[in-house]
């Protein structure tokens, strides 16, 4: 039986919506080279995965006076609530606390970073979370 496509974007994927997100609309040269500048990849390598992400929803094209111009469809933010979101549920069973249990004991926040961390929860204390209501599917 055949696996459900995945909607989310692959490491190769995410590299080239870092561009896109960074540059705005860009052309396969302007990709390559941005993506070149990290390590060596093949132009038809790019136009390949590029072709991917139109199909799966992540980029859009537009016939530019050059070939296409690339746009990413989907947002930095939107990116992160699916990618974080599917690793809560798949490996952190549904759990955020454990998530940040994890980066806690594995040492991945800085001083820094629990800083802004208490101030969020702090700043989020205050305002009330509408609840999810239990058997609606939501």
């Amino acid at each position: 039986m055949a696996r459900t496509p995945s909607t989310q974007p692959t490491d190769a994927e995410l590299e080239i919506l870092r561009v896109l997100w960074q540059s705005g609309p860009a052309g396969l040269g302007q990709v390559h080279a941005a993506i070149q500048g990290a390590r060596q990849v093949a132009l038809t390598t790019i136009a390949t995965t590029l072709k991917t992400m139109l199909e799966k929803g992540l980029v859009r094209r537009e016939d530019g006076p050059r070939g296409y111009r690339w746009t990413a469809a989907t947002s930095r933010e939107s990116t992160a609530a699916g990618l974080v979101g599917k690793v809560v549920q798949h490996v952190f069973d549904g759990s955020a606390r454990r998530l940040v249990a994890h980066l806690i004991e594995e040492g991945a926040l800085s001083d820094r970073d629990r800083s802004e961390i208490r101030a969020l929860l702090e700043a989020h204390a205050e305002t009330p979370r509408p609840r999810a209501r239990k058997g609606r599917g939501k």
